[in-house]
């Protein structure tokens, strides 16, 4: 194991470190709380970096370090109308926002935000406008932010061309004889294209933004204070120049689905749209000010784009024998894929009534 106080002791804090403790699961980066001598410090927060998954190092702290400086820069601005706590990267000793240790994992450090929680279900439509609102606040603060600054640092993350690239690739191959089980799934998938595609066109041909963008905004990385007011976003290893309908439409998928990502009874999966409308009006309180008409007119259809893609990316991984995804038994990827296609179904059934929420918001 890491010798976590002296790794800690390779960052530019202030105090000594004393002490630490793990914070979550550590699937993809091993966190930790560091607390240190100096009186009255919240201490830092500590992560290694999975770097199996994040390559360029470089490219993802300088993402971080502009989008974190420049929000930075915006809670100081007068007349702002709202508080926001501040997520900033430390420097270490060597001049870096990360350090690398003798074995070669990396590490960068955060400041520690004190009292604050996270859910990793929404737990009520209040719950779900707070979550809009921050959302739509971290968009708002980095709208005059140019993404060109910003390094793709997963290229193709959430393109629906590329992922059918891989799709395709993989159903040639089918290497584990698998493309018999799955031919409903791949007719689900081929019959929607047309309107998959049609919405990247409209991105390429630049009449959709590019802006900055989370790109994985699942609702346990939302910080609440005592008073259940969102006041932080974090987990920003993928913020990259996108569309904020990866972000919109990828917050619906996970916090507004009356179903488990896996379940396997179907019956249970369907959009829950006391949630989305909840969602929606905190996201469009915030964000009316920056987001053009055209924008608007495909966030509700974003809901079904972002399942669509997840749903296309488990399948793919299912016929390809299981490589990228953890999988919990035989035949998990292919019961997520189900369970996200029927969610899709459910936001085609209920495309006209998310389509006037939205609508009616914007009013």
């Amino acid at each position: 194991m890491a010798d976590i106080l002296q790794i800690a002791e390779s960052f530019r804090i202030a105090g000594n470190p004393s002490a630490f403790e793990r914070i979550g699961s550590g699937h993809i980066n091993d966190s930790y709380h560091v607390t240190v001598s100096q009186p009255d410090s919240q201490g830092y927060f500590l992560q290694r970096i999975n770097h199996s998954i994040f390559r360029d190092i470089t490219s993802l702290t300088n993402n971080i370090l502009k989008v974190t400086n420049h929000i930075s820069g915006k809670l100081q601005s007068p007349g702002l109308g709202f508080s926001f706590k501040e997520l900033l990267l430390i420097p270490a000793m060597n001049g870096e926002y990360f350090y690398r240790d003798g074995e070669g994992n990396y590490w960068r450090m955060f400041n520690f935000i004190e009292g604050t929680k996270s859910y990793n279900v929404v737990p009520g439509t209040a719950f779900a406008y707070e979550g809009g609102k921050a959302f739509g606040r971290f968009q708002l603060l980095t709208s005059d932010l140019d993404a060109a600054e910003l390094r793709e640092t997963i290229p193709g993350f959430h393109n629906v061309t590329s992922r059918l690239a891989l799709f395709h690739k993989s159903c040639r191959e089918d290497k584990l004889n698998r493309i018999k089980e799955v031919t409903e799934e791949v007719k689900f998938v081929e019959e929607r294209l047309p309107e998959m595609l049609d919405f990247f066109l409209l991105a390429r041909e630049g009449k959709l933004p590019s802006r900055v963008t989370h790109n994985d905004t699942k609702f346990n990385n939302i910080l609440f204070d005592s008073n259940d007011k969102a006041v932080c976003i974090v987990d920003l290893d993928t913020v990259m120049p996108g569309l904020i309908h990866y972000d919109f439409g990828d917050a619906i998928r996970t916090g507004a689905n009356t179903g488990a990502e896996d379940e396997a009874d179907l019956q249970k999966v369907n959009i829950d749209l006391e949630l989305f409308k909840a969602y929606s009006h905190g996201y469009l309180e915030v964000s009316r000010d920056f987001i053009t008409k055209a924008e608007t007119a495909y966030l509700a259809f974003s809901a079904r784009l972002m399942t669509f893609i997840i749903g296309l990316r488990f399948l793919t991984d299912y016929i390809a024998g299981d490589v990228y995804y953890k999988t919990l038994s035989p035949g998990h990827n292919l019961r997520r894929a189900k369970a996200q296609f029927r969610l899709v179904i459910s936001m085609e059934e209920n495309a006209r009534c998310m389509e006037k929420i939205i609508s009616d918001l914007c009013n």
